[in-house]
């Protein structure tokens, strides 16, 4: 019998934990937990070429809004490691249309933020995908469709992707696959006007 993947923990974003993570530094920190595993203020000032004391007031205010946690077991000596509370963040549209400004401010700067992140992966992927074994360059999907839907159907879409990239949380290869990798899924789902 398959064994079942232990639920993703997610952060879902409230007004005031959103002006915790809205900062481009922070925002670059959080992810890198998430995705390279724990690492202490030094590791992550040289991978972003930031100085230790910005990475780790920035870590330490990601700690104080609950995204990310002391990594003891790490530890050898003095330097804290850290590492990230939960593996996923649910941005909630409500945000952008939050009756405070500033809270609207944040949501715009977190979006952008986001977008900008994707984007930058996106253009890593395509600036090193000669690098790649064949197997992964014919994995690989860049593409883009455009559909003409409700607010439901978008809304319906969007729920379908989500349980089948949640479906393959659990087929994950086992940790000493020499062919497994980190895959990145960005999914956006937006309305456009056309031109009049």
């Amino acid at each position: 019998m398959t064994e079942q993947p232990e639920p993703l923990k997610v952060r879902t974003l409230d007004a005031r934990s959103l002006r915790g993570i809205a900062h481009p530094l922070r925002m670059r920190l959080l992810g890198s937990l998430r995705i390279d595993g724990p690492a202490t203020a030094s590791q992550l000032a040289e991978r972003f070429g930031e100085s230790s004391g910005a990475t780790s007031y920035h870590l330490r205010q990601l700690a104080a809004h609950g995204f990310v946690e002391d990594a003891p077991e790490h530890g050898k000596g003095r330097e804290r490691w850290w590492r990230a509370a939960q593996q996923s963040t649910e941005f909630s549209n409500t945000l952008t249309r939050d009756a405070d400004p500033a809270v609207r401010g944040a949501a715009a700067l977190y979006l952008h933020e986001v977008a900008a992140l994707h984007s930058e992966a996106l253009s890593t992927w395509v600036g090193t995908i000669h690098e790649w074994p064949e197997e992964w360059q014919s994995s690989a999907d860049i593409s883009d469709r455009t559909l003409r839907l409700t607010p439901a159907l978008a809304a319906e879409l969007g729920e379908k992707v989500d349980q089948l990239i949640a479906s393959y949380r659990g087929s994950a290869p086992e940790d000493d696959d020499p062919q497994a990798e980190h895959v990145r899924i960005h999914t956006h789902v937006f309305p456009t006007r056309r031109p009049d």
